[in-house]
């Protein structure tokens, strides 16, 4: 998968399915038996689905991107939390040492659909092509900031930058600087993996230091998404379910130690919930409060889409203060690291609604020619809408009775709660004809979202299982494993049972507001 841009999913059995012309079309570049399978493998976890016409797509992106709809209890840095998690999970082909093509044996310390941090190390200190995300044989590298308005330039709190032209983050997926949210969300982790090094026991060969050190961030981080992510964004009685007693419809019985697959229905549908939480603005930090800091401006201050304002490095005005982002006080006991009044930022309720500068994507974003800018393929719904398309993917509907079949217990939508939902996106729009064909064959994107706007903004039926699964199983392939190794327990936390995104932050930032929050 090149990007966010002309996407390809080689999915097993089928060959490569890439979008042609304008991506407007789906078509198989090579069948299963002419092309040989490239590290990055899709499978299909459901039946194929009956696809909508482009005028359907594009009313129904309208609708989706129109505006409206509010906020629901998750803090905002979880949305953004999600996104990194997802460029660990799929492949961008963004080249780190070990190249696009590389043995399965090898996919576990490369770029894999795992929980493994490969887009954060790369393929390790020793690896050539990997070096440069390093300082030395243990510890990952951070970047400066740029001196602005009287705020001075501060170390360790921007991404590694390259020194010539216009400031490209130097790190394993090129995407985790794509906006600014996502770009500190990464840079938390140098900081959390440098720390965890430089706490190992003095005693420690030297030589073991870095895989001792990623193999406690791998497993703090499992543990975080497992315990704190997860049961934010799904129903927590599906999660328990599909940890404690095993997969249903996803690689049943695959032996824990091959390299998993990414189910279709996953990347292209249900792991899309997170485009609803995105804010139109943000309070960000002490100089960009009460919503200064709009979705546009965090585009802007990156290397991938905006290029940081014109300038090489992130300006110090733009540092996240982390308080506003997460809650320190109800998660980690820290009434200190209390945002200031009015100042915290909820996500949006996880629905069918999207803040409508997702209408129009800055071309950075999504990788696409400049003549997309202000046409329907800049509206990231109908993008999802039309890659769905592409790769024939199952319909909501046809993912019930899927789902049924392997003894999961979901409950369908009725034709009235997919037209209608709770407050979402207003399909009155469609014609009568584009109606009736919509609430039969619901694109899976969009009954996963009704789904959750009918559980008060929490992944449920459908939705919860795909992605529940497809994280069980991502954990489960990882070289480092808690499913593997269910004794394990953190040790980073304040017991051993208790590991937020809190807490990997205050870990990160030394529990210190003046690096928290380094504006004020």
């Amino acid at each position: 998968m090149a990007g966010h841009g002309s996407e390809t999913y080689f999915v097993i059995g089928e060959g490569l399915l890439v979008e042609s012309g304008e991506g407007r079309a789906a078509a198989p570049l090579a069948t299963a038996a002419q092309a040989p399978a490239p590290p990055f493998r899709f499978t299909r976890m459901g039946p194929k689905g009956t696809q909508l016409g482009e005028p359907n797509r594009k009313k129904i992106a309208g609708a989706m991107t129109a505006g409206g709809g509010g906020f629901g209890p998750i803090p905002a840095g979880f949305t953004y939390l999600g996104q990194f998690i997802d460029h660990d999970l799929t492949f961008d082909k963004t080249s780190v040492a070990l190249g696009q093509n590389v043995s399965p044996s090898q996919l576990l310390q490369g770029r894999s659909p795992a929980l493994d941090l490969d887009s954060l190390y790369g393929a390790g200190p020793q690896d050539p092509g990997s070096a440069k995300f390093y300082k030395d044989d243990r510890h990952l590298k951070m970047g400066k900031t740029e001196a602005v308005g009287g705020i001075s330039a501060k170390a360790g709190f921007d991404l590694p930058r390259a020194t010539t032209g216009p400031g490209k983050a130097v790190v394993p997926d090129k995407r985790n600087d794509e906006n600014l949210a996502v770009a500190q969300t990464h840079l938390a982790f140098p900081r959390f993996h440098n720390r965890v090094v430089d706490g190992l026991p003095s005693t420690t060969p030297a030589a073991q230091r870095f895989a001792l050190a990623r193999e406690s961030v791998v497993k703090h981080y499992q543990w975080m998404i497992r315990h704190d992510f997860l049961p934010r964004i799904c129903q927590p009685s599906v999660v328990d379910d599909v940890f404690d007693n095993g997969r249903k419809a996803f690689e049943v019985g695959a032996a824990p130690t091959h390299v998993p697959t990414m189910p279709i229905e996953f990347s292209v549908a249900a792991f899309r919930f997170g485009h609803s939480m995105i804010r139109r603005e943000y309070a960000w930090n002490k100089e960009f409060p009460d919503d200064q800091g709009t979705l546009d401006l965090l585009f802007a201050f990156t290397g991938t889409s905006g290029f940081l304002g014109q300038g090489s490095k992130l300006p110090s005005n733009w540092i996240a203060d982390w308080r506003r982002l997460y809650d320190f006080e109800a998660d980690a006991g820290r009434a200190d690291l209390k945002a200031p009044a009015g100042q915290f930022n909820r996500a949006r309720r996880i629905d069918t609604l999207l803040v409508n500068p997702l209408a129009n994507l800055p071309r950075g974003s999504f990788g696409g020619p400049a003549s997309d800018e202000g046409t329907a393929r800049a509206n990231l719904a109908f993008r999802n809408l039309t890659r769905a398309k592409m790769v024939k993917l199952a319909t909501g509907q046809r993912m019930v009775t899927f789902l049924t079949n392997k003894g999961v217990g979901v409950t369908a939508l009725t034709n009235a709660q997919i037209r209608n939902g709770d407050g979402g996106a207003d399909l009155g729009g469609l014609t009568q004809t584009q109606r009736k064909a919509f609430v039969e064959n619901t694109p899976l994107w969009f009954y996963v979202l009704r789904e959750a706007e009918l559980n008060n903004g929490r992944l449920k039926g459908v939705g919860a299982r795909i992605v529940a699964e497809t994280f069980h199983r991502a954990m489960e392939g990882s070289q480092h494993s808690i499913v593997r190794d269910p004794a394990w327990r953190p040790s980073l936390g304040p017991d051993s049972t208790t590991f937020r995104m809190a807490h990997l932050l205050l870990f990160a930032f030394e529990g210190k507001k003046t690096l928290l929050a380094p504006l004020g």
